[in-house]
């Protein structure tokens, strides 16, 4: 929120007190701590120190190249909770220092220095860069007219400097100039609300901050004081951790260590996802029918899901089949399962009270209540419906027990919908959680109990579940999924936007309603949506009142969809190993070019194309005409659907077919492309094809294939020397070497071709 009227005054009814003059500066080796105790008015004599606020600033830091600020007007307050979980190095300790002119705290090459004395000074570099500042009237501690007390914190930005992340947002991608409030919200897409909040950014200056709130965060993003960013939590204390690189991927690496990286999700959950869709009427006639329509097609097919009225109407959630369209529902799932098929079922968190749950959970505790001691309750969604209260344990594990019996039916993952309608005001959490706090954070505790269910049940690594809200840590239990988005091709847009912005936040993998949510999109837009759909991490076709099946629009759907799909599944080799990544890395399959061009300018706005993984650059076309702008990076770089080529750095103006988008391989890159089409989880290094792109002479590039059942990776090695290309591989698998026009099988482990 906005504290000043311009620079010079505060808005009317606020007061503000600033940091002007550094009192004292105390270091404790011991501890690494360093704090600085900075007063609110010049002090000249001993009677200005009467009536005058004092604001404790203290410095740490949990790990090399991250540091903690914690700034308190008044600290004798009860702790609120829950807390974002940041993992520190254990025993690591910083180096703080303190002389006549300043302070200091050192972790790793991240460095803090106070400057002692009149004026408010804090600088952080790395590596002697300056990264940014706390300087003058950057810290403030404000009381609004209504008696409520704030903290912000403003942190400078160089000319040039460039914002990014704070969660799934559909505005641009590029934060500068935007006002954000980190609050859960159901808003859909198009709008100012997300459903993912996450109080976390980084810039392209090359570090990031997190505020360390799981309550509402209020951002001005260069958009009060036009050369800081500005962050303000109500109460009496902020904390935050300004997080180092040197570059962007570094930041996310850093970040996601402190706040968990992504599980590793299952091979088969890269396949193509089919939904009833939301309203539509069905049965498992129905069902039969599509996947029927599917296999006929040759449109490989791996996951099913039942979208809400699997359950029966007014009924959600008490995790019961409607009897009236599944009357065996353990039959059914076996029925599909036979055909190959993994099933996902859709839930949420809220218990009608017409559910078989909600008596139970009344009585036991399990709901959330308000201060009186009653269930709280709204007809908002599902009529008369509670809240699980998952910050009671028994209450988790008695939500997870209803999962688990629909494990045992067949179930194989869970699309965990909602955990934004959470109320503040009038509610008591079980465990004494603040109400404001519990607000972003339910969603944490909620898909975490689903996820720990799902591991526990299919094992580590065969965990993956749809979730649509998420705040700081929810990276850890994907996949996080953009839908509810219009049938349109600006929303098309906006959704990739989104897409962008989480990846930048920490998340690894990112699925969307192909076509749209809303409505029922123009056959265009669905068959200009399916490429972009097929080449995301996770695919999903779902809509809410008509079906998405490629066949309801035309043939010319269905030949996409089937040459995408069957694409997606030859990628598998490469995709694989970028998901890997993610899980160990926490930098994104799904990447803002940011992410891999950070010292390329015109590549730092790009918000129409992404790279999937590190090799692959893609523009979804979003005109009906095909008319589509690329930027292509400098080099030469490969179509991967036609072999031509295009030389950046520029911008590249294309018109497409219907079935066709820029997908454009980068220079120097070997794309292993695998031997199966028909799907997602098969021997990855098998008969792979290493498909080399503009090698250099002098170049060499290993080719990591990870296992797709969890095993151990193959690895090769490709090698330019001068017109000779030669790769050494395994000699117990068969495998070929590639480029241009030219294969060539590999024998005894090595294959070589001349160019």
């Amino acid at each position: 929120m906005k504290f000043t009227n311009g620079y010079w005054l505060d808005r009317d009814g606020f007061s503000v007190l600033r940091a002007v003059e550094v009192r004292d500066v105390v270091a404790d080796p011991e501890a690494g701590t360093l704090t600085v105790y900075a007063a609110t008015k010049r002090v000249r004599g001993r009677g200005d120190t009467l009536n005058a606020p004092l604001l404790t600033v203290t410095y740490s830091a949990p790990a090399p190249g991250v540091v903690r600020v914690r700034i308190a007007h008044f600290d004798g307050g009860v702790e609120r909770r829950p807390r974002f979980t940041v993992a520190a190095v254990p025993g690591f300790v910083p180096q703080v220092r303190v002389d006549d002119e300043t302070g200091e705290l050192v972790a790793g090459d991240l460095v803090l220095r106070v400057r002692r004395g009149p004026g408010w000074l804090v600088e952080l570099r790395s590596g002697g860069r300056l990264l940014t500042s706390s300087t003058t009237r950057s810290i403030g501690a404000a009381t609004g007219p209504d008696g409520t007390h704030y903290v912000h914190e403003q942190l400078t930005l160089a000319p040039g400097e460039l914002v990014y992340g704070l969660g799934e947002r559909f505005g641009p991608v590029v934060k500068n100039g935007q006002t954000v409030d980190i609050w859960n919200l159901d808003g859909g897409t198009s709008s100012e609300q997300a459903y993912k909040n996450v109080p976390f950014y980084l810039t392209s200056r090359g570090y990031g901050v997190l505020v360390d709130h799981p309550e509402q965060v209020s951002f001005e993003i260069a958009s009060e004081m036009v050369e800081r960013t500005q962050f303000s939590v109500p109460g009496h204390v902020l904390e935050y951790l300004v997080i180092d690189g040197p570059t962007p991927k570094d930041v996310l690496r850093r970040y996601t260590a402190l706040t968990g990286r992504p599980a590793r999700v299952p091979a088969w959950s890269f396949g193509l996802w089919l939904s009833t869709s939301f309203t539509t009427e069905y049965d498992e006639r129905t069902v039969t029918s599509f996947i029927d329509g599917m296999a006929e097609r040759d449109l490989p097919l791996s996951v099913f899901h039942f979208d809400c009225f699997w359950m029966r109407e007014f009924h959600w959630t008490d995790f019961v089949w409607d009897p009236a369209t599944f009357p065996d529902p353990a039959g059914m799932l076996a029925r599909l399962k036979a055909r190959g098929l993994r099933i996902c079922v859709w839930i949420n968190p809220y218990i009608a009270q017409r559910s078989r749950l909600f008596e139970e959970g009344r009585a036991k505790g399990y709901l959330l209540r308000t201060t009186d001691g009653g269930v709280w309750q709204s007809d908002l969604w599902q009529a008369g419906m509670g809240l699980v209260d998952f910050t009671n344990p028994a209450a988790c594990d008695w939500y997870a027990g209803e999962l688990k019996v629909l494990l045992g039916q067949g179930v194989d993952c869970f699309k965990t919908d909602f955990g934004e309608r959470i109320p503040t005001e009038g509610v008591a959490w079980f465990d004494g959680s603040d109400p404001q706090r519990m607000h972003n954070y339910y969603t944490y505790l909620y898909n975490r109990t689903v996820f720990d269910v799902l591991r526990e049940e299919r094992g580590e690594g065969e965990a993956v579940l749809f979730a649509r809200s998420a705040t700081v840590g929810g990276q850890q239990f994907p996949v996080h999924w953009g839908g509810d988005n219009d049938s349109s091709l600006a929303s098309m847009a906006e959704t990739l936007r989104g897409g962008l912005g989480l990846g930048l936040s920490g998340f690894g993998y990112w699925s969307h309603d192909i076509g749209g949510f809303e409505g029922t999109p123009d056959p265009v837009v669905f068959k200009r949506w399916l490429p972009f759909g097929l080449l995301s991490s996770h695919s999903r076709l779902h809509g809410s009142g008509s079906v998405r099946v490629p066949w309801a629009f035309d043939d010319e759907a269905v030949a996409i969809t089937r040459r995408y799909t069957h694409l997606k599944h030859s990628l598998m080799p490469y995709l694989g190993r970028v998901a890997e990544e993610a899980h160990t890395d926490g930098v994104p399959m799904l990447r803002h070019m940011l992410l891999e061009f950070a010292d390329d300018r015109a590549a730092l706005t790009a918000d129409t194309q992404y790279l999937l993984g590190d090799g692959l650059l893609v523009a979804p076309v979003f005109d009906a005409d095909g008319e589509v702008d690329v930027y292509v990076p400098e080099g030469t770089w490969t179509s991967l659907l036609d072999g031509s080529t295009l030389t950046g750095p520029r911008w590249v103006h294309q018109t497409h077919a219907t079935d066709s988008l820029p997908v454009l391989v980068r220079p120097g890159t070997v794309l292993p492309i695998g031997a199966v089409t028909s799907r997602p989880d098969y021997d990855w290094a098998d008969g792979v094809t290493l498909t080399a792109f503009e090698l250099a002479d002098g170049d060499r590039r290993e080719v990591v294939v990870p296992s797709s059942s969890g095993g151990a990776a193959t690895t090769f090695v490709v090698r330019r020397d001068g017109d000779a290309l030669e790769a050494t591989g395994p000699s117990d698998v068969a495998w070929q070497l590639r480029a241009g026009d030219r294969t060539v099988a590999a024998a005894g482990g090595v294959a070589r071709l001349t160019l």
